[in-house]
């Protein structure tokens, strides 16, 4: 009687795969339809971003900083900005710092939203996708309006912003939040509370919260783990120690603490604290100016310096130093998407292939901001 004989298969997925979100590429390892391992494999939007900003000018790199995460662009504008103003003691004016905060916390919806009606399309949910766009869409008018851009913002600016609200548009801003709080439960129980949906992502992808440690886990992907870590609260920044909201983090309802179902929950729920923090700041911003004197020909003291702030894939880091020319002399940002990359492949063993993209989706990876 003869044995049976089996060998793994090494597949492709990506650099043009749909549910990668972006230029990435997927090794995997599989017997069958389960896999041994998926190793990423990353540069392929590497655009030497940083080392751009060596050439540019401190002025001149904040429209390239939008290209680091084009999701959530608005963090990487303030991120850049706050870095530099550290470097110059720079003290931005309250309005701005408003001004800020509010331009933010809409792209953060707006990401958040990207985020989980992809990863319902990804998983074959088709229609919670149309909703959730419809909505990032209405998000996009309003920041439109604000700095005349939809994606790449070039909103800020080193000790502020470029410009004030425009006349009516706190109004306009405060009735999207009414129309929105509503729509967030629609959406909810169109899908979140969904019987197949919850079944493809509860116990997929569990992390516990030793491991979200040691890997380097931030934002949604580590709070999903039960650890309460926010740099809005934890290291506060700009105005947020003004506003009361909630860090929202995994509970394991569903499954497992630390799976993709608590990922995917943790982001929806960030999106009603991002509305009450929105609220709060529309309602009381400040009178005064948006925008600090700052140089035309900035040149900061020699030094180096190094913020952080919560963008919407968590923890974001930039690193600067200055030698006291008109041009940095080192720059680098830490994002929140590489480090996720890192545990794909631990994650991954034992996986069915089709529960690949959940664990990616789950993550909300973003291509430019693993390579930059």
């Amino acid at each position: 009687m003869s044995t049976l004989h089996t060998e793994e298969m090494t597949l492709n997925m990506g650099p043009q795969h749909p549910s990668t979100h972006g230029v990435l590429r997927f090794v995997v390892r599989a017997d069958g339809e389960v896999m041994r391992e998926a190793i990423p494999d990353v540069g392929y939007l590497h655009r030497s971003i940083e080392k751009i900003a060596e050439k540019v000018g401190y002025h001149g790199f904040m429209p390239y900083t939008d290209r680091v995460d084009y999701v959530c662009a608005m963090f990487t504008n303030q991120g850049w900005g706050m870095a530099c103003e550290k470097l110059a003691h720079i003290e931005v004016p309250h309005r701005g710092e408003y001004c800020r905060v509010i331009a933010a916390e809409f792209n953060r919806i707006a990401s958040h939203l990207l985020s989980v009606g992809a990863m319902a399309m990804d998983i074959g949910a088709v229609t919670p996708f149309t909703h959730a766009i419809r909505e990032r869409e209405m998000i996009n008018d309003l920041i439109e309006e604000l700095c005349g851009a939809r994606l790449t913002f070039n909103y800020m600016r080193i000790g502020g912003v470029a410009w004030d609200l425009p006349p009516g548009w706190r109004e306009k801003a405060l009735a999207y939040l009414d129309h929105f709080d509503p729509i967030l439960e629609e959406y909810n129980a169109l899908i979140s509370w969904n019987k197949i949906y919850i079944e493809r992502l509860a116990n997929v992808g569990v992390i516990t919260a030793e491991e979200a440690v040691n890997y380097n886990l931030v934002g949604p992907n580590l709070r999903a783990c039960g650890i309460k870590w926010d740099i809005r609260k934890d290291m506060p920044y700009s105005v947020y120690p003004e506003f009361e909201f909630d860090v929202p983090i995994g509970d394991g309802h569903w499954g497992k603490l630390g799976d993709s179902m608590d990922r995917y929950v943790v982001r929806i729920r960030e999106m009603a604290e991002s509305s009450k923090i929105l609220r709060q700041a529309l309602s009381k911003i400040p009178p005064g100016p948006v925008l600090a004197k700052v140089a035309r020909n900035f040149k900061p003291p020699a030094g180096e310096c190094q913020i952080r702030l919560e963008s919407g894939r968590g923890d974001m880091g930039w690193y600067v130093v200055s030698d006291g020319t008109g041009y940095p002399w080192r720059v680098h940002v830490r994002t929140g998407s590489f480090a996720a990359m890192g545990i794909i492949q631990k994650l991954s063993a034992g996986l069915m292939i089709a529960d690949l993209v959940t664990l990616i989706a789950s993550l909300d990876v973003i291509a430019p901001e693993i390579d930059r």
